[in-house]
């Protein structure tokens, strides 16, 4: 049979006829370093007058890279590259987050706590140290690996003593231009990690709890009176319902909180052979009926809120006054439309406290 190929006029060339990428590609970036493209890249852009910088937002130095940190480092790197080809001074060079509860928590889970493997705060630091030296390496290789081109002999770690200390500088002069300020405030705490925890650590779990609704019996009953116009003997009667998901913050209570642009209303009804007289917020007398068994309230008095601001209550558990406060978390969703309120255990309620 006739061989018609070598006939025929065809193109010879050494590229392969499949990409064979698992294989090629680390050939490829091995050449890449080897030719050192970083440094031949900044020798011809070094001299241009425009200069473009990528202020890096770095990775935590704790575990490998996921399919987060892959997204994150290739569009820089394609902006980066972007910018050289469009005739910037495009340095790039990288960084670590070295700080941080996961470094401290990861040592303390395989090596040891303070007082159990290490003797004092400052071996504990340096084993935190060279814990995160550790995973800049691992995932400096990955990086590599990904084709990302910069400084990788040089890049800028929050550990370096250098940068610590300019923190500390940056923070005197903070301090010296009077924009800090010392307080106090309820935070997040981590049993395990006995540290503080910043709101985005927090994760809630939807779970089934008691809520309790309490009656704090109304001290100065003048203003009651006058109020929602009701004899002094009504008044006397009168106590303000709160609500609460949290009853064991309820020995910590400091002031009751109603929205001032709610109606209110003075109620009374009968249950279980006792006489209530109760201030509720209006748009929750349904669902109120419902919850407590009462086929209707009788409606006594209405106002709004901000006129129930500066009753005087008692705490039923220890007889200690708290006032009624306004405050714009007080809502419709759920309760009565008083709110108890503990400054140490909500920040709402401790931004509203200060006022007092």
């Amino acid at each position: 049979m006739t061989d018609y190929k070598q006939t025929l006029n065809l193109p010879e060339t050494e590229f392969p006829m499949r990409g064979n990428l698992a294989k090629r590609e680390p050939d490829m970036l091995a050449s890449w370093i080897a030719a050192d493209w970083h440094q031949q890249i900044r020798e011809v852009q070094s001299s241009r007058e425009q200069t473009f910088i990528l202020h890096d937002g770095p990775p935590y130095a704790n575990g490998d890279i996921h399919i987060g940190h892959a997204v994150n480092k290739v569009l820089k790197d394609i902006i980066v590259k972007s910018k050289g080809l469009a005739g910037f001074n495009a340095p790039y060079i990288p960084g670590w987050d070295c700080h941080g509860l996961p470094i401290e928590h990861k040592v303390e889970t395989t090596i040891g706590k303070i007082g159990d493997q290490f003797k004092s705060a400052s071996e504990f630091r340096n084993a935190c140290r060279e814990y995160a030296a550790t995973q800049i390496e691992r995932q400096k290789v990955d990086f590599q690996r990904l084709g990302i081109l910069g400084d990788w002999d040089h890049p800028y770690l929050t550990m370096d003593y250098k940068i610590e200390a300019d923190i500390v500088r940056s923070l005197g002069r903070i301090i010296e231009n009077g924009h800090f300020h010392q307080g106090a405030k309820p935070v997040y705490w981590c049993m395990d990690c006995e540290s503080a925890l910043a709101e985005a650590e927090v994760e809630y779990q939807d779970r089934k709890t008691w809520t309790v609704d309490v009656a704090f019996p109304i001290e100065n009953t003048e203003q009651i009176e006058n109020v929602f116009a009701v004899s002094s003997e009504v008044a006397s009667r009168a106590a303000m319902a709160i609500w609460t998901t949290t009853p064991w913050t309820l020995p910590a209570n400091q002031f009751v909180a109603v929205n001032a642009e709610l109606p209110y209303v003075l109620v009374e009804f009968d249950k279980d052979g006792h006489c209530w007289t109760l201030v509720l917020a209006e748009g929750r007398l349904e669902a109120l009926s419902e919850r407590y068994g009462v086929e209707d309230f009788k409606i006594l008095g209405k106002t709004l809120g901000h006129a129930l601001a500066g009753i005087q209550c008692e705490a039923p558990w220890d007889g200690r006054i708290v006032p009624v406060m306004t405050g714009d978390h007080v809502t419709l969703e759920a309760g009565t439309g008083a709110v108890h309120s503990a400054p140490a255990y909500g920040l709402e309620d401790f931004h509203a406290a200060k006022s007092l």
